[in-house]
């Protein structure tokens, strides 16, 4: 593969989001078959693209281009069949003795690819606007998720989901997952993300709120253990923020070290099959309905009325799915049997 070719391949390769590494010849002490300039594309299932080097140099390259690829540093591999000189060593810097080599001397710079981080957004607070804006300046391709998302207010974001489709939306994606609804859709938003392949899911919540969230995820959801270890709530490093802005920081800052390979915490929830029920049907329902949550005493707004159930007859809005899952076990303990007028 020549050069320009590697360009070209590189590109296509850039666009379509792939990961991928670039191994150069850059310098040879003769005898050797490989010359200077000479290039070639390591895939991250192994095989390549291009020549670097004959039968002994390979599969030498190809394994340090998949740890590239894994710790996304690029390194220069010298390879020999003398003992490396002290001299020679330095950051970046692999030396390998090689006894079936030919006897010359090869150095190969291996460059990983990686494509953009994926962060998708849940919510449409001022967290989630902070977390945006910061995580598009810091390189991320961020997609926002909120049925009532206005596309004009994340001007940073790479895309504006008006609805829900966490679970099922780009499924060869492996995304981050941050919800920040801070109540709104909790439940039902994390539920769908544990659902998936996902490098990260986070919740926006304070401690006592993130409790109650991870048992209805457990008993009512049927999210099993092993995928709620993996969620982060609350989410972020505990670095004291107050306002929108640090908050948003301190989530960017774990996304980084969960990135970086650095978290010192299980980050990857994984596809799990939930054996409870389905999330339930988040569009808004427009017809009479009692707008005073029976639980917990807060008004719902009707436009954005979500949670909802029906007894006796009466269609009752909840603020939170955790006041809706209450309500559904035991009706009459918020609602006289008497009651059948509408708000």
């Amino acid at each position: 593969m020549s050069p320009r070719s590697t360009f070209a391949r590189a590109a296509e390769l850039e666009t379509a989001g792939q990961s991928f590494a670039v191994a150069t010849v850059v310098a040879v002490r003769r005898p050797t078959s490989a010359r200077p300039g000479a290039s070639g594309i390591v895939h991250p299932d192994g095989t390549i693209e291009g020549w670097v080097g004959g039968s002994c140099a390979q599969p030498v390259v190809v394994r340090e281009a998949l740890r590239a690829l894994i710790d996304g540093q690029p390194r220069l591999l010298r390879l020999s069949r003398d003992t490396p000189a002290e001299g020679r060593r330095g950051d970046g810097i692999v030396e390998l003795v090689m006894t079936c080599h030919s006897g010359g001397t090869l150095e190969i710079y291996v460059e990983p690819h990686l494509p953009a981080p994926v962060l998708w957004v849940a919510g449409t607070t001022p967290i989630a606007g902070a977390l945006v804006a910061l995580g598009s300046a810091a390189g991320w391709r961020v997609s926002v998720f909120d049925p009532i998302a206005d596309p004009d207010a994340f001007p940073g974001a790479e895309r504006v989901v008006v609805g829900t489709d966490i679970a099922g939306l780009d499924p060869g994606t492996t995304p981050a997952v941050v919800v920040a609804t801070q109540g709104v859709w909790d439940e039902e938003a994390l539920a769908a993300a544990l659902a998936r392949d996902a490098s990260y899911v986070g919740l926006v919540a304070s401690p006592t709120r993130a409790a109650v969230v991870r048992a209805w995820l457990r008993e009512e959801a049927g999210v099993p253990d092993e995928r709620l270890a993996a969620l982060r709530a609350p989410a972020g490093l505990d670095l004291g923020g107050e306002t929108a802005e640090e908050v948003a920081l301190s989530i960017l800052a774990e996304l980084v070290q969960v990135r970086r390979g650095t978290a010192a915490f299980v980050a990857s929830p994984g596809p799990a099959t939930l054996a409870g029920a389905t999330p339930p049907d988040l569009a808004p329902v427009v017809d009479d309905i009692v707008l005073l949550d029976p639980v917990c005493g807060m008004t719902v707004d009707r436009a954005h009325a979500r949670h909802l159930a029906e007894h006796d007859g009466v269609v009752y809005a909840f603020c939170s799915m955790g006041c809706r899952t209450s309500f559904i076990r035991e009706p009459t303990a918020y609602v006289p049997a008497s009651v059948s007028s509408t708000d």
